[in-house]
């Protein structure tokens, strides 16, 4: 019996969602292409009718992610402090830490800091870089707008986002390994309350925009 027209595109849809899955929870070393042709239910000789290496599958995978991740629908959204705040943590998977839900891009690449390999970290830093730029671009805008209190200096600005994704990364890396759900909740809400210090939201409107 032949194969329906769109039966090695559906092949391809059911690879990358399994690899998306299994790199999400494990990371790109501990995950093997075997592993991941028979979460798809596939055999492991199909996989190269559809990727030239394990690389070329998480790089496509990343992709998919990305453009399937809320972020995307996020940064088109209004220009507001706590939009802002919406946009950084659920972009670093913040909020989604102890969901059952799709992986953001950043929830794949958390598991690759320290990654020896080349291509997946030039994703992570092509990653990183994306998001500084969207997170200076809607600072800059919001300090116009009066909203923020920030110094209109570009660098300043800059250094701002950097901070703000430093503390992002370590307080992800962190409560990802521990195992107290409630520890884990108190070290991503004072991370997020130091984003909006940082920011220049006195404390009181902090506790109103993370409500």
């Amino acid at each position: 019996m032949p194969y329906a027209k769109n039966h090695k595109a559906k092949s391809k849809d059911l690879i990358i969602d399994s690899a998306i899955d299994l790199f999400s929870r494990y990371g790109f070393d501990k995950v093997s292409i075997g592993q991941i042709m028979s979460s798809a239910k596939l055999t492991h000789g199909a996989f190269y009718a559809h990727f030239k290496s394990k690389e070329a599958l998480y790089s496509e995978s990343f992709i998919k992610t990305l453009k399937g991740s809320r972020t995307a629908r996020l940064v088109k959204g209004p220009l507001s402090v706590k939009h802002l705040t919406a946009l950084v943590t659920n972009y670093w998977n913040l909020g989604e830490l102890g969901k059952k839900s799709k992986p953001g891009p950043e929830t794949i690449l958390f598991n690759e800091i320290g990654n020896e390999n080349a291509n997946i970290n030039k994703l992570f830093e092509e990653s990183y870089l994306r998001l500084r730029k969207m997170i200076e671009i809607r600072i800059a805008a919001l300090s116009k707008l009066k909203q923020l209190h920030c110094e209109p200096d570009r660098e300043a600005i800059a250094d701002k986002s950097r901070a703000i994704l430093t503390s992002l990364v370590g307080a992800v890396v962190v409560a990802k390994s521990i195992s107290d759900k409630n520890e884990q909740r108190k070290i991503l809400e004072a991370a997020q309350k130091q984003i909006l210090n940082m920011l220049g939201v006195k404390e009181g409107e902090a506790t109103t925009i993370l409500s």
